[in-house]
């Protein structure tokens, strides 16, 4: 592409701003095919007793994908978008086929650590991919569109996933997830173009390039803001992991059918991702703080809800306050680290960022496996409502409005 001819915008670069929404269409439809089945076949196929156990997988793939976020992030400023992004997918193509033939619970565990990776590279890109084309005026839109897309598709895939395993047809599920790892691939090999050009014209002088131990520590916690979106970002995918691993399991136990099960899980991504449509324009219009603020509240009182009934409707009703309190966050979160980061590095800060928000998986796995073992899934679910609501808090005391 002639440099000369770049413009920062979404209408201006409607064409590439789409098909990175289809790409990140292809990347949650990835994550979407497991988070039904995955948790059920942990009992059913693998045996496996323990909540710690179950959740093994979660553990794995958290890891692997905030390790992966990092990397993508640093190396997205040096290296180019599309390269990793090409990457990203690579990793994924496998996963699909191995989740089909796994003879052992290892096998799946391991898939989880190629998936993360998928998932830490592919996803990491199409967020900076379009924050580099839209400018900084429509960050909260390009993001909202962006996750919208992509949890759509976990939505879908989850919903769909959980009526194939109702009627065993699980290699079903797999056999898609293959076709999408090759759609994604060949769209961002051949289709995709790289934003570096853009990146050039928003931050307009060339200027030297901070340490990535100086942005690991402005993003961590010496920039007040970042630091409250990277703490209301781990608990929120806290959040994510439970949610992923335990609340199918907790909706089983309760008596509901594999078909209730799938509606009741599916419709927290759907919310969560149709919801940023609108969250991530009111994110731009009103600040960042006020969404941040009340979608973590949100949240933390509708998985207190959820334990304190046992009516299908109050579950629906937590589930969609699960996913708008989601919604409200999400862009709002990935726009204040965009709104406090250079263009040189904003890449390498969003790394830092997703490492914290994606290590929630990993300490929520955890913490929520063994409090399950100790004292049931109703208590997990409320202690990690209770810290969500915590959350909320620290980020209302914490973060102040900067608006670009």
């Amino acid at each position: 592409m002639n440099p000369s001819k770049i413009r920062l915008g979404l209408k201006e670069n409607l064409p590439q701003f789409g098909l990175l929404v289809l790409v990140n269409v292809f990347v949650g439809a990835m994550i979407g095919m497991e988070r039904v089945v995955i948790p059920v076949l942990a009992e059913e196929l693998y045996g496996l007793a323990s909540y710690s156990a179950v959740l093994s997988f979660i553990i794995t793939f958290g890891s692997a994908k905030a390790l992966s976020n990092l990397l993508a992030g640093r190396l997205g400023d040096s290296f180019g978008r599309k390269r990793l992004l090409i990457l990203g997918w690579l990793f994924g193509l496998p996963v699909p086929l191995i989740l089909m033939w796994a003879p052992s619970w290892g096998w799946i565990v391991f898939a989880n650590v190629l998936l993360g990776a998928n998932q830490g590279f592919a996803w990491t890109m199409t967020v900076v991919m379009k924050i580099d084309l839209v400018g900084p005026k429509q960050r909260g839109l390009a993001l909202g569109i962006n996750e919208s897309a992509g949890y759509g598709a976990v939505s879908m895939m989850a919903l769909l996933s959980g009526f194939l395993l109702a009627s065993d047809s699980v290699d079903t599920v797999f056999l898609i997830g293959f076709v999408v790892a090759i759609l994604g691939l060949i769209t961002s090999v051949f289709f995709v173009r790289d934003t570096t050009h853009h990146v050039s014209l928003e931050s307009g002088v060339s200027t030297e390039k901070p340490s990535f131990y100086e942005v690991w520590r402005n993003t961590s916690w010496t920039n007040r803001n970042m630091f409250a979106a990277c703490q209301a970002g781990m608990v929120n995918n806290l959040n994510d992991g439970l949610a992923w691993g335990l609340l199918p399991l907790f909706f089983l136990s309760m008596g509901l059918s594999l078909e209730r099960m799938s509606w009741l899980v599916a419709v927290y991504p759907l919310v969560w991702g149709v919801g940023q449509l609108g969250t991530g324009v009111l994110a731009d219009q009103i600040g960042r703080k006020i969404p941040i603020v009340a979608g973590m509240m949100i949240q933390g009182a509708s998985l207190i809800l959820l334990v304190r009934s046992e009516s299908p409707t109050v579950y629906l009703l937590a589930m969609i306050g699960q996913g708008l309190g989601t919604a409200l966050v999400y862009p709002a979160l990935l726009a204040v680290i965009s709104d406090n980061s250079a263009p040189e590095w904003r890449s390498s800060s969003l790394g830092v960022y997703r490492l914290w928000r994606d290590g929630g998986y990993v300490v929520g796995a955890v913490f929520a496996g063994l409090v399950a073992d100790s004292i049931g899934l109703s208590g997990s679910i409320a202690a990690i409502g209770a810290i969500t609501l915590c959350s909320g808090v620290v980020a209302m005391i914490v973060l102040k409005e900067r608006m670009t």
